[in-house]
Formats: C-alpha cells, structure tokens, sequence
C-alpha cells in the first residue's frame, strides 16, 4: 500500500517530469493576477456605486464575498474528504477538482462583469477625458501609494494568517485533526462574514481611520498571544473562540479596507490602483 500511494502521488511528474509542478506553479501565479486585478476593480466599483452616507457598509460586502468564496471551498474540501474520496484519492488527482470548479466560476464571473452597468462617477470621467497617462496621473499621489502599500502591508499578514492558514496551523501546531480544522476554520469564517457588513456600518458612523487603528494596535499587541492561545487549546471550543477573538480584530481591516483605498484615488486611476491595495 504504501508503494502504491507514493506512486499516485508522483504520477504528475513521473508523467510529464518538471512540467507537473512548473503547470501547478503557474496555474497558481495566474490566480493570483487575476484576484489582484479583480479585487480593485470591484472595490472600486462598489465604492463609487454606494452613497457617501453608507459607503462603508456597502463597500464591507466585498469580503462578505470573499470569505463566502473561502467557505464554499471549505465546503467542497469536507465534501471531498468525508464522503466522496479517500484520503489517498485525494492527494492524488482529487485535488484537481476544486481548480475545475473555480474556472467555470471564472467564466461566469466574466460573464457577469460584461453585463454591469458603469457607475456616475466613471461615465462622467469619461465626458471629461485627462491628458495625463494612468501611470503619471498615478504618480501624482506618492502619498496615497504608500498608504496604501503601508496599510496592505500589515493588513494582508493577519488576514492570511487567520484565514487561509489557519487550518494547516490547527493541524500542524495544535494538533487537531483536517476534519475538525475544517470545521473550526468553516465555523469561524462564518462569524468573520456576518462581521462584515456590521463593521462597515460602524465605520460610516464613527469613521474608518477610528477601525484601523482599532485594528493596528489589536494585531500587534495582540496576534502572537492568540496564536500561543490556538496552539495549546485542546477542543473544538476552545479553539473556535479564541479564533473568533482573532477574527474580530481582523475585520477592523478588512471591512474597510477597500473602500478607504479606493477613495484616496480619483476616479480615473482607482483601478489602476489596485495593483497596490490587492487584500
């Protein structure tokens, strides 16, 4: 058994030799583009599309569609574990089927993005064209750059950290096992979606520069007890509350996060932007 399972695991390579993982590698580079670019196009456009009254809460509904994406995935790596495959099965071709699923998903989304209407505030850059280039207009807001980058910087370490890497540290550090890290992580993100849309509702009124720094001196003052605290608990309880703790000061970042970048930007650069601010 154990001959027959290394051999599934390498059939990739044994196959087609350094292309199996050069493939992986630039399948996963190619994601990364593509959610870059997609993540500042949206937040601008859901920024500009908003009123300035309740911009925030609007703008908060960016992530609730990221973690929603997060849990679906969750959602089909339990359904693979628990009832469709083998943990053999799974490492070795079961794997491919989430990439399947996210490009047809693809497909629709560009679909859907060819059909939207422009915002007001696009259309009426359009009637009044710049003369400056996207690049040297952007050059025009160094300041704006590197808060962007500065803010980026901080907020995207807690939120991998707390999001996407949290179940290999469950399993890997605390012990658990994939299925009850997986049940944590699926729990937790829950909570951290329905936070969304309440912390952009506060910051429309208390403001968004109040939740970041909320959220500055959480992270540091207070991710590394958490990760000590996450490390030594032994149940599932224990675990999903201290992880729920975790979530709470990450969603002073990342509910507004978009929407306070995107309105360091005036409208004709805000997408372009984007490569700067991606989560």
């Amino acid at each position: 058994m154990p001959g027959l399972v290394d051999h599934r695991l390498h059939t990739g390579y044994a196959a087609i030799g350094n292309w199996a993982p050069a493939l992986l590698l630039i399948a996963r580079m190619l994601q990364g583009f593509s959610i870059g670019g997609e993540y500042g196009s949206s937040a601008t456009y859901l920024s500009e599309m908003a009123g300035a009254r309740h911009r925030g809460y609007y703008s908060s509904f960016q992530y609730v569609t990221i973690v929603l994406g997060q849990l679906l995935a969750l959602g089909l790596l339990m359904l693979l574990q628990r009832y469709l495959l083998s943990s053999d099965q799974l490492h070795a071709w079961g794997w491919r089927i989430p990439f399947v699923v996210g490009g047809t998903l693809a497909v629709l989304a560009i679909w859907l993005r060819g059909n939207m209407a422009e915002t007001a505030a696009f259309a009426a850059s359009r009637r009044h064209p710049h003369r400056r280039t996207p690049l040297r207009e952007l050059a025009r807001h160094p300041r704006a750059v590197f808060t962007v980058v500065a803010l980026t910087a901080g907020g995207t370490v807690s939120y991998y950290t707390f999001t996407v890497y949290m179940q290999k540290f469950l399993v890997n550090t605390s012990g658990f096992s994939k299925d009850d890290a997986t049940l944590i992580c699926s729990l937790g993100l829950l909570v951290f979606m329905a936070l969304q849309p309440v912390f952009g509702l506060i910051s429309d009124y208390i403001g968004r520069r109040t939740l970041l720094i909320g959220f500055g001196l959480g992270a540091t003052l207070f991710t590394a007890p958490l990760l000590s605290l996450l490390a030594a608990a032994h149940s599932v309880e224990t675990a999903l509350g201290w992880y729920v703790c975790a979530l709470l000061i990450t969603s002073g970042y990342s509910s507004v996060n978009a929407i306070v970048k995107a309105e360091l930007f005036p409208v004709q650069i805000r997408a372009l932007a984007s490569v700067f601010r991606m989560r």
